[in-house]
């Protein structure tokens, strides 16, 4: 539990000027990011207060925005109770702490019905109107796509020895170039753009209904135009991986609306080769816990290299530096 004096008396009036009279407040893991999270408990209600300092405190009036926008869908996301975009406090419905990353020990015949609502719910993203977000966050377009693996270069591929000998490096860094020239060639769409198991939580369901018929989505703050396979190729290449039987039956069901199985591959692909260079940066920013994922998504990266005919060759390249460290 976090003393109440050492909390800015400013924080403790705003959160009983919300309706919460003599909160407590215990400090929450949150994630890699600067903001601040508390499980604010009065009497026998809870909420979250997320606390967002003066540098990203313009996030603060975009998950506003794009709550409205994602339940306006039909999207469940956690209920905004109350918000000073100024002080950058916001007050949100408390869902918990276990997202469905937590869940990942159950069976898959249990776990493949949430996959499904998942897919369901990405697919009800793609239907908002791209006018809606163009305002809110930078397109994940070609320039941004080709950043994240710039990053994934810096951060483990060269150290790491993936780009070596010289003429290797060239074909690699041509290849990444080329991967995302292919992505951004994809019909676009609105993107919840880190859509994945770790910012879904399943939700409280009627008695008998299945484990992960209900879902709510987190951390929906950067909602954007993007790719339109790029959500449904994160939920099932990012963190918790379905196994083959289970990722064919939710791309038969909802790839046709968003675009080619090409697309879906070389959207994987990319995604999963930008998440182990965020691995690998949180690790350097001293927050190790999401190097072991680095492996198995690496592998699914080259997965999806090798399966599109223009990347197969660099799929090989990365292949040779995979077996010597992994």
């Amino acid at each position: 539990m976090v003393e109440l004096g050492q909390l800015p008396a400013a924080w403790l009036g705003w959160v009983e000027g919300a309706g919460l009279p003599s909160p407590t407040l215990v400090a929450l893991t949150g994630d890699v990011s600067t903001r601040r999270y508390f499980r604010v408990t009065s009497g026998d209600r809870t909420a979250v207060l997320a606390v967002y300092p003066e540098e990203a405190r313009a996030v603060c009036g975009r998950f506003v925005a794009t709550t409205r926008l994602l339940e306006s869908v039909g999207v469940p996301v956690p209920a905004v109770l109350a918000t000073d975009g100024e002080a950058g406090l916001m007050l949100v419905e408390d869902l918990g702490d276990s997202t469905l990353w937590h869940h990942r020990d159950l069976p898959w015949a249990e776990l493949a019905r949430a996959f499904e609502t998942a897919s369901e719910l990405s697919a009800r993203i793609a239907t908002l109107p791209v006018e809606a977000v163009v305002g809110l966050s930078p397109p994940l377009d070609r320039s941004l796509l080709e950043r994240e693996l710039q990053q994934t270069l810096r951060t483990f591929l060269r150290p790491q020895g993936f780009l070596a000998p010289a003429a290797r490096a060239v074909r690699v860094e041509g290849g990444l170039r080329d991967l995302c020239d292919r992505v951004a060639s994809q019909p676009v769409a609105v993107c919840h753009r880190d859509f994945m198991a770790r910012n879904l939580v399943p939700a409280a369901r009627a008695e008998g209904e299945p484990f992960g018929s209900l879902l709510a989505v987190l951390d929906h703050q950067d909602l954007r135009c993007g790719p339109a396979a790029y959500d449904l190729a994160s939920l099932l290449n990012d963190s918790l991986f379905p196994p083959p039987a289970v990722e064919e039956s939710l791309l038969e069901r909802f790839l046709p609306a968003l675009g080619s199985i090409e697309d879906y591959h070389a959207a994987a692909a990319q995604r999963a080769l930008k998440a182990v260079g965020t691995y690998a940066a949180f690790a350097e920013r001293g927050h190790p816990r999401h190097l072991p994922l680095i492996g198995p998504t690496l592998e699914r990266a080259l997965r999806h290299l090798a399966a599109l005919p223009e990347t197969a060759s660099l799929a090989a390249d990365l292949r040779g530096g995979f077996d010597r460290i992994c």
